[in-house]
């Protein structure tokens, strides 16, 4: 998700101020993202490194592991400048944890992985301490990679069930409908160009008709024809249900998460 950012601050159309520093566990990784604008360290090389990219930075994005976020900010809590807003992409981690380690600004943001391609989803929370022109800055930075969601954090567990989460129910259903068009007889390649085309087309018809998604649904379910037979055994399914279960599951996991 890091690397996601990154390419939308690197856009020919966005302007950053300072220059941009990233830190890697390893050399290898480290040096795959160096460049004349990006300062790029690696910890294995410099046991200091978080501290040193932080140095004078504005806005410090934290994205690691949930159960790193503690032990990162205790690291680097000496480094932050006064004036430095630090935000976090990683689930569970509660704002209040975090105000309680480190005296800075705190915001949470929740991106998902479309944000590779600039179609990114984010959800963003504002501390305590956060002003408006703080959230406008933070704000600025993740539209760089897609759109933003500015919600209270009591909402932002539940985003990730379904913008964070979301790609990954996304490709389940094609996993699941390309092997049946294998097992209907059409080749892998087949089946791909079927599947995959038409998830794409779906959602770009329904971004460019401003429809609502039942309504585009209705327009291909012909009465008494082939689609509505296929509903039918998808409604008996009660994948309304499966996806509720689904998705408090996830959230009872991100739960888990900020109880350390």
């Amino acid at each position: 998700m890091g690397g996601a950012i990154l390419s939308g601050l690197l856009s020919p159309t966005v302007t950053v101020e300072g220059g941009i520093r990233v830190t890697n566990r390893t050399s290898r990784k480290a040096a795959t993202l160096g460049s004349d604008v990006v300062t790029s360290l690696a910890i294995e090389e410099d046991p200091d490194a978080n501290r040193t990219a932080v140095t004078g930075a504005r806005v410090v994005l934290l994205g690691v592991k949930p159960t790193m976020v503690r032990d990162v900010l205790r690291e680097i809590r000496p480094a932050l400048a006064p004036e430095a807003i630090v935000v976090s992409v990683a689930a569970g981690v509660t704002i209040g944890t975090m105000e309680g380690i480190i005296p800075s600004v705190v915001l949470r943001a929740m991106p998902n992985t479309p944000a590779l391609v600039g179609r990114g989803v984010t959800g963003l929370s504002a501390g305590s301490r956060a002003s408006a022109e703080d959230v406008a800055l933070v704000r600025s930075l993740f539209e760089t990679v897609g759109e933003v969601l500015e919600i209270p954090e009591e909402k932002i567990d539940a985003l990730s069930t379904i913008s964070g989460s979301g790609p990954a129910y996304v490709f389940y259903l094609i996993e699941q409908l390309t092997r049946t068009a294998v097992s209907l007889g059409f080749t892998v390649s087949e089946a791909a160009t079927m599947v995959n085309g038409t998830f794409l087309g779906a959602a770009e018809l329904l971004a460019a008709s401003g429809e609502d998604p039942a309504e585009l649904r209705r327009r291909v379910t012909s009465p008494k024809g082939t689609t509505e037979r296929a509903i039918w055994e998808l409604e008996k399914a009660d994948l309304s249900a499966t996806f509720a279960r689904a998705t408090a599951a996830a959230l009872e996991r991100a739960r888990e998460l900020a109880a350390g």
